[in-house]
């Protein structure tokens, strides 16, 4: 498998993980309740590092398992930017976020109430705006989203090549 590959397979897993445990500081250390399309950003950033780690571990079998999953990484990235620009244009302009695609989406999962401490909903995408060093934290997470699209394209574009 192609070291560069994995490098930044691996990268973009432990980037999109930490991204979710700033957020998760942020929640029950500063105070700062998530909303819906908040939680459901971590849930894509989440699969977003499932899908690389997984690309790293079927590598190993197949050379273009990295490709497929930089491909999968890069397309839940965009997923997630526009999940953010949603949240921050619409959603957060809204009284309430109950019922939008996000809330419906993560209460019929049951992870709302199974993995509260993780996707539990505790604000409205209005009152969730907060911001850090300036800039909200959407723009944050959308930034982490393109940069993870960024590295998983380019993973995904890597020749397949064999190290030696």
């Amino acid at each position: 498998m192609n070291s560069a590959s994995t490098r930044l397979l691996h990268g973009v897993a432990l980037l999109c993980v930490g991204g979710v445990g700033a957020a998760l500081v942020s929640q029950h250390v500063f105070d700062m309740p998530p909303c819906a399309w908040c939680v459901l950003q971590r849930l894509l950033f989440l699969a977003i590092a499932a899908v690389c780690w997984l690309g790293v571990l079927l590598g190993r079998a197949s050379g273009v398992a990295p490709r497929i999953a930089g491909m999968l990484a890069t397309v839940l990235a965009a997923a997630g930017v526009l999940a953010g620009w949603y949240q921050y244009s619409v959603a957060a302009q809204m009284f309430s976020c109950e019922r939008t695609f996000a809330d419906r989406f993560m209460v019929a999962t049951g992870l709302d109430a199974a993995l509260p401490w993780l996707f539990g909903i505790y604000a409205t995408c209005m009152d969730a705006q907060v911001k850090l060093l300036g800039i909200e934290y959407v723009f944050w997470a959308m930034g982490l989203f393109v940069v993870a699209g960024a590295l998983g394209l380019t993973a995904a574009l890597k020749r397949t090549g064999r190290s030696r």
